[in-house]
Parts: structure tokens; sequence; C-alpha cells
């Protein structure tokens, strides 16, 4: 039962940086464009039988 008493702060103590991250990323710009990285890995560098100079 003592050990309540320490596991219920740590854990509110891990959700408030849980949820302190979570909004420093927001607040960064983290979740801004959702749809262009998916879209990126299929685009081509540079177009096949180029040289690169």
């Amino acid at each position: 039962m003592t050990i309540l008493l320490l596991l219920v702060p740590l854990s509110v103590l891990l959700l408030g940086s849980a949820v302190a991250a979570f909004a420093w990323a927001v607040r960064g710009g983290q979740f801004d464009d959702l749809d262009s990285a998916p879209l990126q890995i299929l685009v081509d560098d540079e177009a096949p039988g180029r040289d690169a100079d």
C-alpha cells in the first residue's frame, strides 16, 4: 500500500512530461504536413539513364 505513495506521483509526473513533449512537438510544427512524407518516397530524384553532372 505504501508503494502507491510513490507510484501515483511518479505516474502523474510521467504523464505531465508526455503531455509537455506532445505540446512541444505540436508547437514546433512536427504535425503540420502529414501528407507529403509518405508520397515523397515515390518521387525519383533523377531520371534513370542520365548522368548526375
